[in-house]
């Protein structure tokens, strides 16, 4: 028997980021794989600010911002005509810094994360697969199936990341619940040639059809996106690109000069029961799935995994009650029926039939959203939902107090517009306190007893623009939300939190 605190299964995006959270917090970890190596198509394409920002925690952002192509803006076509492009730059750059959506295709992403967990010592176990698991007080049993046959691993705790079909999330019986979208639709590699082949994002609406162009180079290489034409599809047999339907793709100008890779696929919309059941945890598409409106999906795994990572190494190394991993299922889940939520209306706007749908799609969605874009809280708000910026956790135990515009389970705002980058701190995966102003001497003393690190910062206009409330305390967690705010700075209100959660800091 294989001993391991935290077995995971699967090695996409999520599986690999929680293994690499894990092993720089020194949790020991396995992670087992049923296929042969990394994918080899483009698959998930979009990179969101927030992941980046996450990335920052383990020196990443820069490898794969490096590997990527910035895309500054979408442009909505209809008929032929651009009618608005939507600046991600000039949404993006007070909040963050990384005002854009990285297009890296997710075989290339995955590749740089095997290596970087390589190099933390940790292999992915390639060929073998999980065919069950046992439950008992203390951890997990799984059965495992390798290229040497058939093992057995105990294990702490089971991070299911292995997908929409996961063996974890069936065994569990969490359920499933949702629903498939009637249309069939394709994805496809393409080397294209034409007005819009300039590395930005492209979405082409037409009477009952669109496309979408998600360029990854400046020379044409692109992910393709659309619907495969009905009566194709009603003849059941094998599709082919010439199948798709065309008009949406002529109204972009592009000239398809070679399809390198091609897929249909049906869409689902779906949330599992439970995140966690005793010691097995579902991540990523095991526990949601969802339209791929908006490039959300392989985010939103991420931000799964670190969200995890820091609860389980807590109760691991035993600075926390086990009850802390309960705040992933509440955190997450949340978010998730909210994020299928938004993508379902999206993708249903998309993809509707009929004149008045056509008529809302391509004559007022396009004067709607140009005009929209054009006022600045808007903008915002627009380019927060895209990013994930704007994910939060209201309703969690974790979160407490407000000051300034600031609230208990937000994001901790980036001051690096004109002011100190806040967030450079934050790759210590700790927790710690942030004062923008004056520091009490109470406080200090507070850090200094509690091991905590104390990030001072003098105010600034920067401050103030962000949200931040002058001498204030933020008390920042491992992955790098406000669990507390207090307006006052005070060092009593800092300890109930820690006390009353049972939670050691440092």
């Amino acid at each position: 028997m294989d001993e391991t605190e935290v077995l995971i299964a699967g090695a996409g995006p999520t599986g690999l980021v929680l293994a690499l959270w894990l092993v720089r917090q020194g949790v020991k970890v396995r992670i087992v794989d049923r296929s042969e190596g990394p994918g080899t198509s483009s698959r998930a394409m979009a990179v969101q600010a927030r992941t980046l920002e996450l990335y920052r925690q383990l020196d990443l952002a820069d490898e794969i911002v490096a590997g990527g192509l910035r895309n500054p803006a979408i442009n909505l076509w209809v008929k032929g005509e651009r009618r608005a492009r939507l600046s991600f730059r000039d949404a993006g750059r007070e909040l963050t810094p990384f005002p854009f959506v990285l297009i890296y295709p997710q075989d290339r992403h995955e590749r740089v994360l095997v290596r970087h967990l390589e190099e933390a010592g940790v292999r992915v176990e390639r060929n073998t697969e999980l065919l069950g698991f046992e439950q008992g007080a203390g951890g997990v049993v799984a059965r495992l199936r390798g290229p040497a046959g058939e093992s057995v691993c105990n294990a702490a705790w089971l991070a299911g990341c292995d997908g929409a079909h996961s063996i974890v999330r069936h065994q569990l019986g969490t359920g499933f619940e949702g629903g498939t979208y009637e249309h069939t639709f394709y994805v496809a590699d393409v080397e294209v040639t034409g007005p819009s082949a300039n590395g930005e994002i492209h979405l082409s609406l037409e009477d009952g059809d669109f496309a979408a162009l998600f360029a990854y180079d400046q020379h044409g290489s692109a992910r393709l996106v659309g619907a495969v034409r009905d009566e194709e599809v009603r003849k059941g047999n094998e599709l082919a690109f010439d199948d798709v339907r065309q008009r949406a793709i002529t109204s972009l100008g592009l000239t398809i000069d070679n399809v390198n890779w091609f897929s249909t696929y049906r869409v689902h919309h779906r949330i599992a029961g439970q995140f966690r059941v005793g010691r097995a945890l579902l991540l990523g598409d095991a526990a949601h799935v969802h339209s791929p409106a908006g490039g959300q999906g392989m985010n939103t795994g991420i931000g799964d995994a670190v969200n995890l990572a820091w609860k389980l190494a807590h109760v691991l190394r035993g600075r926390a009650p086990e009850s802390l991993i309960d705040s992933y299922d509440v955190e997450r889940k949340a978010f998730a029926r909210k994020l299928v939520e938004t993508t379902d209306r999206a993708f249903s706007f998309v993809i509707a039939e009929g004149g008045f749908a056509d008529f809302v799609r391509t004559r007022i969605a396009p004067l709607f959203a140009s005009a929209a874009y054009g006022i600045e809280p808007i903008r915002a708000f627009m380019f927060r939902v895209l990013s994930q910026m704007g994910v939060h956790y209201p309703d969690s135990p974790l979160s407490a107090g407000s000051a300034g515009h600031v609230k208990g389970g937000e994001r901790l705002p980036w001051t690096g517009n004109g002011g100190p980058d806040n967030h450079a701190p934050l790759s210590a995966i700790a927790w710690q306190v942030h004062v923008y102003g004056t520091v009490r001497p109470e406080l200090a003393a507070w850090c200094a007893r509690r091991g905590v690190a104390l990030h001072h910062a003098e105010w600034c206009d920067a401050c103030q623009a962000a949200g931040l409330a002058r001498d204030a305390a933020y008390l920042v967690r491992p992955d790098t939300y406000v669990a507390l705010a207090d307006r006052d700075g005070n060092p009593d209100a800092l300890e109930r939190y820690v006390v009353e959660r049972g939670i050691r800091p440092a």
